[in-house]
């Protein structure tokens, strides 16, 4: 058995004490998006610390977090969008589900706050977010859940069986149209969905039209769209963002956050389209949530700004046909007895294998 110690790194690679190396397949928890050691983000963040290590808005002008502003949002082609950046994920949705809600309240008078999401989901490790997302094996007790619990199946055929054929576009009507009926539209501010399902279920690609199905379903309703793509995010999935291998599916809010920090730093990001932005600041808007001290950090910023460089230099068409390559690679394990079903996206694949594999013991 090899020294797992990690001792030192270079792009994907993890370099051990005993002088074995091992190929990091999944990107660290699905964020090292560059690799290790980029030079850029090096010299990003040395050029900052450089200039100075931390300024609060009311202290110092947010040149760089602006920056990191403007060329994120031109990377990932929502060009006219407001940014509110946060330190992780998690915070991310907590923060856009704030957003959503009073973008609501003052747009159509929204009674509550509801937020309805998969019961096949992941958005975070905070009580809020543990009590809406249907991951099972970190759901909270129903007495800790706050009240909170998943709304709908997701249109992945394990999970939302069909008498006859397979899930398509008309599983939003089953399942996300009469979710909120039931609640009553009034009553519900935003549907909060991975537009690839991550964690708890293994790169679930939904089925073409569903996405864009919600998008209709939810504006006839006044209802707003959140795409969680803290996971699927900046080329996981061969794009840019996920939503974009389909047309019309794109959300009103939209949260990055692995991809965007590549493992170099903790940072969320929420984009608002320019539609509802304005609604954020009205006069009868409750008060913005809080984004936290370390939020908008200028060598956070530095860093992601590092990340974007690395990615830009890559190109786009590049990582497409890396993917690609990726896939059609992996595609060819389906041979093997041991493999049940290879699904995904590009840089995102979930491999299942048959059942009894694991071992108990030394292996």
């Amino acid at each position: 058995m090899p020294d797992w110690k990690v001792v030192g790194s270079s792009g994907s690679w993890l370099h051990l004490a005993d002088g074995h190396r091992i190929f990091d397949g999944s990107s660290g928890l699905l964020c090292a998006n560059v690799g290790q050691g980029s030079p850029k983000v090096f010299g990003r963040l040395a050029e900052q610390f450089s200039r100075y290590t931390y300024g609060g808005a009311a202290v110092a002008q947010p040149h760089i977090q602006m920056e990191l502003m403007e060329r994120l949002c031109h990377a990932v082609g929502r060009h006219e969008d407001s940014v509110a950046l946060t330190t992780c994920g998690t915070l991310g949705v907590e923060v856009a589900v704030g957003l959503a809600r009073n973008i609501t309240r003052v747009r159509d008078k929204k009674r509550r706050g509801d937020i309805l999401t998969s019961t096949l989901s992941y958005h975070g490790m905070s009580a809020l977010t543990l009590g809406l997302a249907g991951n099972h094996a970190r759901q909270p007790r129903p007495e800790d859940a706050l009240g909170l619990a998943p709304a709908f199946a997701p249109p992945y055929t394990p999970t939302h069986p069909h008498s006859t054929g397979a899930c398509d576009a008309s599983c939003a009507d089953d399942e996300i149209a009469q979710a909120i009926d039931s609640i009553g539209a009034e009553n519900v501010s935003t549907v909060l969905i991975e537009p690839v399902n991550g964690s708890t279920g293994g790169a679930y690609v939904p089925p073409a039209g569903y996405l864009r199905r919600v998008a209709e379903i939810c504006r006839e309703r006044g209802v707003l769209v959140i795409h969680d793509e803290v996971l699927t995010g900046l080329w996981r999935t061969g794009t840019p963002l996920a939503s974009d291998h389909w047309e019309g599916a794109e959300p009103d809010l939209c949260i990055l956050s692995k991809g965007l920090g590549a493992g170099y730093t903790g940072v969320g990001a929420v984009l608002v389209s320019p539609e509802i932005a304005p609604l954020i600041r009205h006069k009868d808007a409750d008060p913005l949530p809080a984004m936290g001290t370390m939020a908008t950090h200028p060598l956070q910023a530095a860093m992601c700004l590092g990340v974007l460089d690395e990615l830009e230099t890559i190109g786009a068409s590049t990582l497409h046909s890396r993917g690609e390559r990726l896939g059609r690679r992996l595609r060819t394990l389906t041979d093997q007895p041991a493999v049940r079903a290879i699904r995904g996206l590009d840089f995102l694949y979930g491999v299942e294998l048959a059942p009894g594999l694991a071992c108990s013991g030394p292996c």
